[in-house]
């Protein structure tokens, strides 16, 4: 087998993802061969793995800094929200099922053997594999039949590293209180501790980290500063749209509205990248800025529900009044879904509501049924004449006349509508604005010249920078331990 560490955090949104790939791609560098590995992860941003199924997009990422394929055994169970207490459960990279919260904790101990199966899986041929917990192993409320943190890292025996927030405050008692709380035997998994992003004088926290060893008898792996390049790296869920705050003006801005089911939002990273774009994700209880020039509406998870949230805030108004104005409007997935005239789910695939009105904007009719699309494809702009690659992950079937006006084809088959004007479109592939000349044509067509610089090869370089800066920080000794040739 080969060698594993595990990161498990004091609390959700620590920065797990970002220094799971940052040490991913350190150990990529050093020669070694490695993969990610997550048992269990709640996110509506998925991606369709280089083998075919759905994983959460921030393994799918981890495996670009281990530059390795991705696979579905990269993330064996993936829960994806669909109410505020049930989920579809997606399995070794196909859909298992639904289930509500207290449901899913009675069947965790039947999803460990897949689990375990899967890292058997990823560890083969590697030097090493790195894994990422899931929230904390302090919630011991939810410990019975754990596949997450410590039941996962004792049935596979890997040692655990806890990485503590210290920006968000008490990252002592956090530490010092996981130790309390923990079972002798899940305690005695713990190998240190990282403290991850410290802003200003590292050496402020000398005594913190003595304060922290008197309460744990557990060493500090490193300080790790606010990390400068990890803003470049694509965000993993939902977490971080509560906190994205609207940037200075610039040349134009794109409205993203957020609705409760959002999913895919990090097609959105690739625009926000540009220094001409401002994009705005717009937040329940705001209003959608009059001076967008462009509004996207992202996938959903829950496409009818999304719809209803939409309406109820009043941003249907506002997206009708920003295509009377002539505005440009674009629709991803289930976003493209809502801006047709009806979407009917005729087998309550989505819940008890089995028609609704849509946005009316295309001359389109989406009807669910229960087979899901998942391919990684390549496609071509019809709009732009531009090459696309991107995946599609959907339920439903959309038709009608302006489907005639296609947005994209994808090999060869088309996919999405246009309004006669052009100014409405909807498509149902992910990564559209990736495309770096898609997103320059688009770009242009709002006046702005010289954009579509190379994202992918700028989050590539971004990893590298994580990894530097990862590499400086944390201790040597340490890194030295695990990261050597098999």
């Amino acid at each position: 087998m080969a060698r594993a560490i595990m990161l498990q955090g004091t609390g959700s949104d620590v920065g797990k993802t970002v220094l799971v790939a940052g040490l991913c791609r350190l150990a990529a560098n050093r020669g070694l061969t490695v993969r990610p590995f997550k048992p269990q992860n709640m996110s509506n941003n998925a991606a369709v793995s280089d083998d075919g199924g759905e994983i959460g997009r921030a393994q799918w990422l981890q495996a670009m800094a281990a530059r390795v394929p991705s696979s579905v055994h990269m993330n064996p169970v993936l829960l994806k929200p669909q109410t505020d207490n049930g989920s579809q459960i997606v399995v070794q990279g196909h859909v298992y099922g639904q289930a509500r919260a207290r449901d899913y904790q009675r069947l965790k101990p039947e999803l460990l053997g897949k689990v375990l199966e899967s890292f058997a899986i990823v560890g083969e041929g590697a030097d090493l594999v790195i894994v990422e917990g899931a929230g904390s192993p302090a919630e011991i409320n939810l410990r019975p039949g754990d596949i997450a943190n410590m039941g996962f890292a004792r049935a596979a025996n890997v040692p655990v590293v806890l990485v503590g927030d210290i920006d968000r405050g008490g990252v002592i008692a956090s530490l010092a209180g996981t130790h309390l709380i923990l079972p002798p035997e899940d305690r005695a998994m713990v190998s240190g501790y990282v403290i991850n992003k410290f802003r200003g004088d590292v050496s402020l926290f000398d005594d913190g980290i003595t304060a922290v060893g008197g309460f744990t008898g557990w060493p500090c792996f490193g300080v790790v500063p606010w990390l400068k390049n990890a803003g470049r790296l694509p965000a993993e869920d939902s977490v971080t749209l509560e906190r994205l705050a609207k940037g200075e003006a610039r040349a134009l801005k794109v409205a993203v509205p957020i609705t409760p089911r959002i999913a895919n939002f990090d097609d959105f990273d690739a625009l926000a990248a540009e220094p001409s774009v401002e994009v705005v994700f717009v937040r329940p209880g705001e209003r959608i800025p009059g001076d967008a020039g462009l509004i996207v509406l992202a996938g959903s998870k829950a496409t009818i529900s999304d719809l209803l949230a939409l309406r109820a805030e009043g941003w249907d108004a506002d997206i009708a009044a920003h295509a009377r104005r002539g505005g440009r409007v674009i629709g991803i997935c289930g976003g493209y879904q809502m801006l047709g005239r009806t979407i009917r789910d005729p087998d309550g695939i989505e819940g008890d509501v089995r028609e609704i009105d849509g946005l009316g904007l295309l001359d389109v009719e989406t009807v669910m049924a229960p087979e899901k699309r998942l391919a990684n494809s390549r496609a071509r702009s019809v709009a732009y004449d531009a090459a696309l690659e991107g995946y599609e992950i959907h339920l439903g079937r959309t038709d009608g006349p302006d489907h005639a006006r296609p947005y994209v084809e994808i090999e060869g088959r088309a996919d999405g509508a246009m309004s006669a004007d052009g100014r409405i479109a909807g498509t149902y592939l992910h990564r559209l604005f990736d495309s770096d000349a898609f997103r320059a044509r688009l770009l242009e067509s709002f006046g702005i010249e010289g954009a579509g610089r190379d994202y992918r090869q700028s989050v590539d370089a971004a990893l590298d920078g994580v990894a530097e800066e990862l590499e400086a920080h944390l201790d040597r000794a340490w890194l030295d331990s695990f990261m050597k040739k098999s």
